[in-house]
């Protein structure tokens, strides 16, 4: 029985240090260059460029 309620212990310390974690991440917007990776891809394919920064592009495209 002490094993068990060790181990249900250990796994919520986990399950909360995750979610930590990820709140963590979220916040620090540590995944903003998905969508440029996302896009390497179809680059790739039609011989493109993609910008460094596409939300910097996007602001870009509006001011001009």
């Amino acid at each position: 029985m002490e094993v068990l309620s060790l181990q249900i212990f250990v796994s919520l310390i986990l399950v909360l240090g995750s979610i930590l974690l990820f709140a963590y991440a979220a916040k620090g917007r540590d995944q903003d260059h998905a969508e440029r990776l996302a896009l390497l891809p179809l680059a790739a394919d039609q011989g493109e460029e993609l910008p460094a920064d596409p939300v910097a592009q996007g602001a870009h495209k509006e001011k001009s």
